[in-house]
């Protein structure tokens, strides 16, 4: 991966993830990719906010209700109410959470639901899964460039790779902003993420580049916008066509060091990850290997050669 800073990922999770027994029958829901694999590179913050408002374990579940337009937090007998509580927790926490770089949490969960949580109508056991968790909520809400996702979403490799390539940008970009915005270091910034962009959405990426010349802003005026346009372009799933429209742009890099057989074999390789006959690692590691071979500094500054650390593996599965 192309470093550019030692300074620790700091990712935020559920604590039940990460084998707490924070649950309310007493029990965790750890999930072994993030304990035994992402822990390797993250460094991990857990937050339980139904243990964080007071709630003991074992408990009673809680359930969100839709009562009108309110959205109530109550347990699942209706024997307490905590919404005030969950609403004033997850407030202050997410004021605390500007450090973080991303943030795994617990699916279904009525504090910690991204997405598709269960929202009852009140005064009946009647429920759509289209809720979202009031802590979860919040730090989306006052967080919306961190990147965000749940454990079960992680078992798709696609998101998988997409969730882990937004966190280690965005924390690239925090390192930035933390040592001083200035235009040079927006430009190499912007200069390294090129083909990464390109990937993910390159009608975007031609937006992004005219930000940084010659509107007359200051760095500080323009980072704001820049980084906004930036997570919004890798939150785009890369496609076999983007990468390898991707890909033939790195090809020409070689035109003039490769013979024709070596021409020909880098792309036929990159027509066959187009048609899924082979995993992108496999046009990767061939253009890495000519780099090497045929240094290119513009060429091995880039980002997308290396977005991430090699044995996550996340290049093999397609």
């Amino acid at each position: 991966m192309n470093k550019m800073s030692s300074t620790p990922i700091k990712v935020g999770i559920s604590s039940c993830l990460v084998g707490q027994e924070v649950r309310f029958d007493g029990g965790h829901k750890q999930s072994k990719y993030c304990q035994q694999v992402l822990a390797n590179h993250f460094d991990f913050e857990p937050i339980c906010p139904e243990m964080g408002i007071g709630l003991g374990t074992p408990r009673r579940a809680i359930r969100l209700i839709k009562d009108e337009d309110i959205i109530r937090v109550v347990a699942s007998d209706g024997s307490f109410d905590v919404t005030d509580k969950l609403n004033e927790f997850s407030e202050k926490t997410s004021a605390t959470l500007d450090h973080l770089s991303g943030y795994v949490f617990c699916a279904k969960s009525p504090s910690c639901g991204m997405e598709r949580v269960t929202l009852y109508q009140a005064g009946t056991n009647n429920g759509q899964r289209d809720g979202v968790g009031v802590f979860a909520a919040r730090v989306m809400k006052d967080h919306p460039l961190l990147p965000v996702e749940e454990d079960g979403r992680l078992n798709d490799s696609l998101l998988r790779e997409n969730f882990i390539t937004r966190v280690i940008a965005y924390h690239h970009w925090k390192c930035l902003v933390a040592s001083g915005v200035t235009m040079s270091k927006l430009m190499s910034f912007h200069a390294q993420h090129k083909y990464l962009l390109m990937a993910h959405n390159a009608a975007l990426y031609y937006k992004l580049g005219p930000m940084l010349g010659g509107t007359g802003e200051t760095a500080q005026e323009i980072a704001p916008k820049y980084i906004a346009l930036f997570m919004e372009i890798l939150g785009t799933l890369a496609n076999r066509k983007s990468h390898s429209n991707t890909l033939s742009h790195l090809q020409g890099y070689f035109k003039r060091n490769l013979d024709s057989t070596q021409r020909t074999d880098l792309a036929e390789i990159i027509d066959q990850y187009r048609e899924g006959l082979l995993p992108l690692m496999a046009p990767i590691t061939l253009i890495n290997h000519y780099l090497k071979i045929y240094p290119d500094a513009y060429l091995q500054q880039q980002i997308y050669l290396h977005p991430h650390p090699d044995e996550l593996k996340l290049r093999y599965n397609h």
